[in-house]
């Protein structure tokens, strides 16, 4: 009796974190598998039936809304990573362009992102870029140079 007791205390205490958001791989994995979808349909618009693309359609269109819920989900399980901080910056904030020069107190190496893989930003293909957080706004920037390279805006909502 005693370990049916203790079996069901530790069965309770374990299903919370079975029921909590995807975890960023699985995600992952369902934009592939959506991917493939996407090919599948391709392929029965160039070759099948109305019918079967038809429900092709449909089934792409079910996946990519469940793939919008599950990274809002995500996000939401997620809050510290995508909330805006609360941050002084020696500056005010501009609307940069791609291509602008900036002075080096706007992307000096406290306002580098220093794992920008933790936001989903794909990795800079120059040793001299950095990602720089611009108050909501994300620049890619050469730190030699001083010119933005690339512009997310609304990053951190």
């Amino acid at each position: 009796m005693r370990k049916l007791i203790i079996l069901g205390l530790i069965a309770a205490t374990a299903m919370p974190g079975a029921v909590m958001a995807q975890s960023r791989g699985e995600v992952r994995d369902s934009e592939r598998d959506l991917r493939q979808e996407q090919r599948e349909l391709r392929d029965a618009e160039r070759y099948g039936s109305r019918h079967d693309v038809r429900e092709q359609r449909r089934d792409v269109r079910d996946a990519r809304q469940e793939l919008r819920e599950d990274w809002r989900d995500y996000r939401r399980s997620h809050r510290d990573v995508y909330r805006g901080g609360n941050w002084r910056a020696p500056f005010r904030y501009n609307r940069w362009e791609a291509g602008s020069q900036l002075r080096p107190s706007y992307y000096s190496s406290r306002y580098y992102i220093s794992d920008p893989y933790r936001y989903r930003l794909p990795r800079p293909n120059n040793p001299n870029l950095r990602w720089v957080r611009h108050y909501n706004d994300v620049l890619l920037v050469n730190v030699r140079s001083g010119r933005v390279m690339e512009v997310h805006r609304g990053f951190f909502w």
